[in-house]
């Protein structure tokens, strides 16, 4: 009979890595294949850039590539990862799952494999998987992977949508670690399925809801957003999730160190953190460079901040996000 596995002392992020194509596209670039201007972008989004994939670049790419970087900066080789989780809404195909792809493209067969697609709320989803697979002692190294290529399913002649977005994949390995400070504190995921019609991908007629007709942009396969109702939404289920985060932890603003939202929109992320009382210093923003890349955000500003320096073992961290569903949480973390 074998023994149980030991339960870890600790969770610790190991690892971060992250993966852009190369082609960057400002707003002025865009002005030349819709009709906007950075004049109209820039002060209703905070968005100057994005990344842009060609043809040939496959999620899986970017997400491989995201995924060896966070692997190398934990130390650790492919083959010491248990389990993959791929965060993403537009897989390469429907099946296999891009994950199963990824553990081959970067040599870790047998790993296990998984997707999981909720839109923007993937890669806090992901974190929170793999927080409750190391703490219950059946794995010690588990990475999860935010990529998404949303420049595939925009219709590039609605300038409301098509002009949010870039491509992009972030990376984070969690592994078991012998320092019981260092756990996920808290985590907390959330939907409504009724309010999916505010942001979703149709692949039929029957797919849209009555009320989103007027909305509809043509085409099929591609994003459909009620821009007003996403903000309102969006802004309180940040504050919201901050918020219980808070409560259940026993913890005060004062106690975190950094607050790394997903990166939605300027306007929706400056009004929820004035409401929950965060100073400017605290909330990680780079979407001025990337654009909205859906469940990728997370992972580039996690990864920005620790080549940078900027966050230290035994500071807290709160992850944040919303998305298409709609789906919402947060998970808080003491590094």
């Amino acid at each position: 009979m074998t023994a149980p596995a030991a339960r870890p002392a600790g969770i610790r992020i190991s690892g971060t890595g992250m993966a852009v194509p190369p082609r960057k596209v400002s707003n002025d670039d865009l002005s030349k294949i819709v009709d906007t201007s950075d004049e109209w972008i820039r002060p209703r989004t905070g968005i100057v850039t994005r990344h842009l994939s060609d043809n040939g670049t496959l999620t899986s790419d970017l997400a491989a590539e995201a995924v060896s970087q966070a692997i190398q900066n934990a130390g650790l080789k492919p083959t010491d990862l248990d389990l993959l989780i791929c965060a993403t809404m537009t897989p390469d195909m429907i099946c296999p799952a891009t994950a199963c792809r990824v553990v081959e493209k970067i040599g870790a067969v047998p790993c296990g494999a998984m997707d999981v697609n909720l839109a923007c709320t993937g890669l806090v989803a992901g974190l929170s998987i793999a927080a409750n697979f190391i703490q219950s002692g059946a794995y010690k190294n588990v990475a999860v992977i935010g990529a998404d290529r949303l420049s595939t399913i925009v219709n590039w002649e609605d300038r409301k949508t098509c002009v949010l977005f870039g491509d992009a994949a972030g990376a984070v390995v969690v592994s078991a670690s012998d320092n019981p400070r260092q756990q996920c504190l808290f985590q907390k995921l959330n939907s409504d399925g009724g309010m999916g019609e505010a942001l979703y991908v149709p692949r039929n007629e029957q797919d849209i809801p009555e009320a989103g007709r007027d909305s509809f942009n043509g085409k099929f396969d591609t994003l459909q957003m009620n821009g007003r109702e996403v903000f309102k939404f969006a802004v309180n289920a940040l504050k919201e999730c901050v918020r219980e985060a808070l409560d259940q932890t026993g913890l005060t603003h004062d106690d975190i160190k950094m607050v790394i939202p997903h990166q939605s929109n300027i306007r929706m992320l400056t009004s929820a953190w004035k409401k929950m009382g965060f100073p400017d210093d605290k909330i990680y923003i780079n979407i001025d460079r990337f654009g909205n890349t859906s469940a990728a955000s997370i992972g580039l500003c996690l990864h920005e901040l620790t080549e940078q320096g900027r966050l230290e073992e035994g500071d807290h961290v709160i992850f944040v996000a919303q998305g298409g569903g709609l789906t919402w949480g947060a998970s808080l973390w003491r590094l």
